[in-house]
């Protein structure tokens, strides 16, 4: 079964509000990485100003619950809105599951991300359904997965 986590979107200010969380919770971040560390995708710039943003972090609240975020980058930033900024995050425990995930609920949606695998070894998606509720399905195939320190 998959598990779900919310995933949150800051406006250049995701660091700060993460070391806060993690004065509240406590623990350690298990990966935390920044636009800068991002290989060259092709059609999408790394601007100058988006190198020192975060790409993404993960913070275990419990064992069963992580809380995610990123700064909004790159061509995503000039569509930060706060209040809409928070997705559900859906950990797959397969290929085949998030691909049945992530047809079902975009049904009627938009897809911003189709389903691909990623630099970082994931089968990731995004969307934001009929609903107006942003979703992230991601699989992490154990095989192709990076492990940071």
């Amino acid at each position: 079964m998959a598990s779900v986590n919310v995933y949150l979107t800051f406006n250049g200010n995701c660091k700060e509000a993460f070391d806060f969380y993690k004065s509240v919770f406590g623990g350690e971040y298990p990966y935390i990485g920044t636009f800068g560390d991002m290989p060259p995708m092709e059609g999408q710039e790394n601007k100058e100003e988006d190198k020192n943003k975060i790409m993404h972090v993960s913070l275990p609240i419990s064992k069963e619950t992580m809380l995610m975020g990123s700064d909004a980058g790159c061509d995503y930033a000039s569509q930060f809105k706060a209040g809409n900024n928070f997705s559900i995050s859906i950990n797959a425990e397969s290929k085949e599951e998030a691909d049945k995930l992530f047809a079902g609920l975009s049904e009627g949606g938009q897809v911003t991300m189709p389903m691909a695998d990623t630099f970082w070894g994931a089968y990731f998606g995004m969307f934001t359904d009929k609903f107006g509720i942003n979703w992230m399905v991601n699989y992490d195939d154990p095989a192709k997965v990076q492990q940071h320190p």
